[in-house]
């Protein structure tokens, strides 16, 4: 395949007329939900085995379109009505845990509390404990030496 490179300019401005056309189309065509003309070949794909629909992709362009808005910071953002805050206590849910939880520990204060812990330090041997342990690591070690020979 020879192709000159002046038949390749030309097919490079063929296709940068092509895909301005098609950015003036999607303008145009932006309120109203877009149906493809023909058939397609092969549904688009963002990754293998990943299929989204045309009103999944606009939401994911749009979302990407204020993203970039956001830092560049233009106004077209600021527009948008602000999104709403999913899993946040309201006020009067707040006040009813709230209750709830005061009314808890003070059963639990008439009730004694919780038995104290011991104040010995865990994993801290004794004397008696360290005394213990080195007897059996020696007769340990007895038995080792008395197997080898």
């Amino acid at each position: 395949m020879d192709i000159s490179v002046k038949e390749l300019q030309e097919a490079i401005s063929i296709r940068q007329q092509i895909d301005n056309l098609q950015r003036r189309l999607s303008s145009l065509l932006r309120g109203a939900p877009q149906r493809p003309t023909a058939p397609t070949a092969a549904p688009a794909r963002t990754a293998p085995g990943r299929f989204f629909s045309p009103a999944t992709r606009a939401k994911l362009a749009a979302a990407a379109r204020a993203r970039w808005a956001r830092t560049r910071g233009t106004g077209a953002v600021a527009a948008a009505a602000p999104a709403k805050r999913k899993g946040q206590l309201t006020a009067a849910g707040r006040r009813k845990l709230s209750q709830l939880m005061k009314a808890r520990w003070a059963a639990r204060r008439k009730a004694g509390g919780k038995p104290k812990a011991s104040s010995r330090k865990k994993g801290v041997l004794t004397a008696a404990g360290r005394k213990r342990l080195s007897e059996l690591m020696k007769a340990r070690w007895a038995a080792r030496r008395k197997a080898g020979k």
